[in-house]
């Protein structure tokens, strides 16, 4: 089994290549992917089925994994609109004059060779590559066999690009997917300078166990959506349903509702069609489930402690009950994966609260987590929804794919 090495060498030497190019370059480069995509639709749906005949319709990556024209489509748009963001690149973050008469300032440079870990997501082999050229990256690409011929052909036409521009094609490199060369990209120290995982919580586990590369983790969501007592419940209701229903095997879909035991009965029925309408397996606690077994819900059964800090990718969810926003929120900080956390209420001063108090990565009033995205943002596209505090957090998107540099500049002073 041969070593990557030498794929990991030419990503580093292609880094170089990219970053020296203009901003005009880099657009012109991810126009013409997204003209590529959108020509190759047919093709790639082709090399999709062929993941997609291998996966169990009851595995929730499916959907994840899945490419059909829409989803294209939006990718090429996507791509197109990351072309118009503001050139993140020589950014000049301070600019001081001393007494001495250096010039010291601070901008805004490349990372370098930015290595990403992931599953069954093929949209982001061209999130990551079109943020990685934009922002005068290179990129070292390792995805899951789930989606093997998918990231293939993608990858194939972006490198394709590449070279029409004369540049390097692995200035974006995907690597083979054993496991060995996994552990190898992460003690990449010499040629990768970034890992970022994105997938499941074994995966993150896994990365931050062995990369011996600085790592921005993308973390797994557990997501709640409190309906506290002064809710409106029609509006409650659509938030509860939009943001479980809408893509539940995404990492921003709801996973838990806490519901104020004041409201829980007259509540619970405004999403119960809903809720049955897509089967959602509802794991409740004693209350909620004499409520819902009352109105005769179908797929019910009783929470144990287990089924509290889940992210449940698919159409499962929990209720909590609980006793005002002072116990929603020891709950929330008990199981919260720090990812998205919403409060739906017309108390000002309870949401006031929420919103300061809680510890996630993005918090809401009266709106569902599904919004928790880099495009919804004004990002563009994204690598993935950062968990952690360090460098990034929240929508990991260009603006982060970008270290710094001090310039300094003088004529001959030598320090005392």
């Amino acid at each position: 089994m041969e070593s990557i090495e030498h794929l990991l060498k030419q990503t580093k030497l292609a880094s170089k290549s990219i970053a020296s190019l203009s901003n005009e370059k880099r657009n012109a480069i991810l126009i013409d992917i997204a003209k590529e995509i959108e020509k190759s639709i047919d093709s790639i749906i082709i090399e999709n089925m062929r993941d997609l005949d291998v996966m169990l319709d009851a595995n929730p990556k499916k959907d994840r994994l899945l490419l059909n024209k829409e989803r294209l489509l939006d990718i090429v748009q996507s791509v197109l609109k990351v072309a118009k963001l503001e050139d993140p690149i020589g950014v000049i973050y301070s600019e001081k004059s001393m007494e001495n008469g250096l010039n010291i300032k601070k901008i805004s440079v490349p990372l370098g060779v930015v290595g990403i870990i992931y599953e069954s997501r093929p949209n982001v082999t061209i999130d990551v590559s079109v943020l990685a050229i934009k922002s005068g990256n290179g990129v070292v690409l390792r995805g899951g066999s789930d989606a093997f011929h998918s990231n293939l052909i993608l990858v194939s036409l972006i490198q394709k690009v590449l070279e029409q521009h004369q540049l390097p094609k692995n200035t974006v490199t995907l690597l083979p997917v054993n496991r060995k060369h996994a552990k190898e990209l992460l003690e990449a120290v010499d040629f990768v300078d970034i890992i970022i995982p994105r997938g499941s919580q074994s995966l993150i586990d896994f990365v931050r166990k062995n990369s011996k590369v600085p790592t921005i983790e993308t973390g797994a969501g557990v997501c709640h959506t409190y309906v506290e007592k002064s809710a409106d419940l029609d509006k409650a209701a659509k938030i509860v349903l939009n943001a479980k229903l809408r893509r539940p095997s995404v990492c921003n879909s709801l996973d838990t509702i806490l519901i104020d035991k004041e409201i829980l009965t007259d509540f619970l029925p405004k999403i119960k069609a809903g809720m049955e309408e897509y089967r959602v397996k509802i794991h409740a606690d004693e209350r909620a489930f004499e409520a819902l077994n009352y109105n005769k819900y179908s797929y019910l059964e009783k929470a144990v402690e287990q089924d509290f800090g889940v992210e449940f990718l698919g159409y499962a969810c929990s209720i909590k009950t609980v006793n005002g926003l002072d116990e929603a929120l020891n709950h929330i900080e008990k199981f919260s994966s720090k990812h998205s956390e919403a409060i739906v209420t017309e108390n000002e001063a309870l949401a006031n609260r929420f919103l300061n108090e809680v510890d996630a990565a993005a918090v809401y009033k009266n709106v569902s987590t599904g919004f928790t995205d880099g495009e919804q943002f004004g990002l563009g596209a994204e690598i993935g929804i950062s968990t952690q505090k360090l460098h990034a957090r929240g929508p990991f998107a260009l603006e982060k794919l970008v270290t710094e540099k001090w310039i300094v500049v003088g004529d001959g002073q030598v320090r005392n």
